[in-house]
């Protein structure tokens, strides 16, 4: 055990020690920094230009449209004639302008001009023209109170309720599409450095023959276990930085930005996504340690490890389904699938609370999986280390793994 714990304690200092092991984890809260001062100097410099008044003129063909002029944002003038406000247009007095024909009360239809080239009319001129026009049509048969509703029918504010009833906390756009993402990324982005620290180093250990002199002194037990630990226990601290970063940015920009004003990380999160860390590097990490092993060059360790990668990078590639519908049968089984459970259920948490029987067949199936593969691992581990040269086949490492 102290064998253990001595390469546990040189593969975290040597980690710690690491200049990219470094930045990477400074990056993160250095990156806020920075997106925070751009915000705060946008804020300070940026002066809006004045609003210009647009002038839409309007050829009245059907009568009656000669009030309500002034709608919020543009203002409607009458012309005489289309002439005179294709001639106005031209001389850049108004903006665009359009006809009112005298079958409009029957056919509703109206024929606008602009010089302007666009796929489609802008809705924001649409919706003030369509103001204009209600408000000539019914304007003097209600009261204003009644005419600004027809005219904004709703104003609607949208409510997620849980699977209880109750109001979801944290309903801001941040919270439900990008905290997700972050955590998400995070997360995989620490799972993959600690793993991959580990399978370059077993790797350069293997190629340049210095695992020969460890073996020497230790178990190949005692070397995969004290590499785990050790590259773990690193990990665990760059995530921590980054949370413990996280939380600080949000409780001093809350003030000055007002979509963080109500963000919170709550504390279930935070533990689940410390434990999902813990399992979903130590599965990695494990695979890591054995692909390490039997790949003859670090090289081809590296493009063994890549499919492992990507199977793990499949909930990003699904983000969409998993953040729009949490529920999803696909959601369900990616958090239950041992090699995508900790990147999905850090995706879903923020979102909404996952159901207890899932968090608990997720975390057994993890568990499971870490113990197996690390039995699996530690046999080809001790076989295949001393391996030079020939790359054992899938038949060979089954035998290993039955015979060691």
């Amino acid at each position: 055990m102290s064998k253990t714990l001595t390469i546990a304690r040189h593969e975290l200092l040597v980690t710690l020690k690491r200049t990219s092991f470094i930045l990477v984890t400074l990056a993160v809260p250095l990156l806020m920094l920075v997106g925070y001062g751009v915000y705060q100097g946008v804020q300070h410099w940026y002066r809006p230009s004045e609003p210009t008044i647009e002038v839409i003129g309007y050829v009245d063909q059907a009568g009656g449209f000669d009030e309500y002029n002034n709608q919020i944002g543009p203002t409607f003038i009458p012309c005489p004639g289309e002439e005179k406000a294709k001639q106005a247009l031209l001389a850049g007095e108004i903006k665009e302008y359009f006809v009112i024909p005298q079958d409009y009360l029957s056919s509703g239809s109206i024929i606008r001009y602009t010089r302007e080239r666009e796929l489609e009319p802008p809705p924001k001129t649409m919706e003030r023209i369509q103001d204009f026009l209600i408000s000539n049509l019914i304007g003097e048969h209600v009261d204003p109170e009644v005419l600004d509703r027809v005219k904004t029918p709703m104003l609607v504010t949208s409510i997620i309720l849980d699977e209880s009833g109750n109001a979801v906390e944290n309903q801001s756009p941040f919270v439900q599409f990008f905290l997700p993402y972050i955590f998400a990324i995070l997360l995989m982005l620490s799972i993959f450095f600690a793993s991959g620290y580990l399978l370059q180093g077993v790797s350069e250990e293997k190629e340049n023959r210095l695992i020969e002199v460890l073996l020497s002194s230790v178990s190949a037990r005692q070397l995969m276990v004290g590499k785990v630990l050790g590259l773990g226990t690193a990990g665990l601290a760059q995530m921590l930085v980054w949370v413990a970063s996280i939380e600080v940015f949000i409780k001093v920009a809350r003030v000055n930005i007002p979509a963080l004003s109500d963000l919170s990380i709550p504390s279930n999160i935070v533990v689940l996504g410390i434990v999902y860390y813990i399992l979903g590097y130590l599965l990695f990490a494990v695979l890591s340690a054995g692909i390490g092993s039997i790949g003859s060059t670090a090289r081809e360790s590296q493009s063994w490890s890549g499919i492992m990668a990507t199977t793990a990078m499949v909930p990003l590639w699904l983000s969409a389904v998993i953040i729009q519908s949490p529920d999803h049968i696909i959601s369900k089984v990616l958090t239950i699938f041992p090699l995508t459970a900790p990147i999905t259920a850090m995706m879903r948490l923020p979102l909404q609370s996952i159901p207890a029987w899932e968090l608990a067949l997720s975390l057994s199936l993890l568990v499971v999986s870490i113990v197996f593969s690390m039995w699996a691992a530690a046999k080809v581990f001790r076989t295949a280390l001393l391996m030079y040269g020939k790359r054992p086949s899938l038949k060979e490492i089954v035998r290993y793994i039955r015979e060691a």
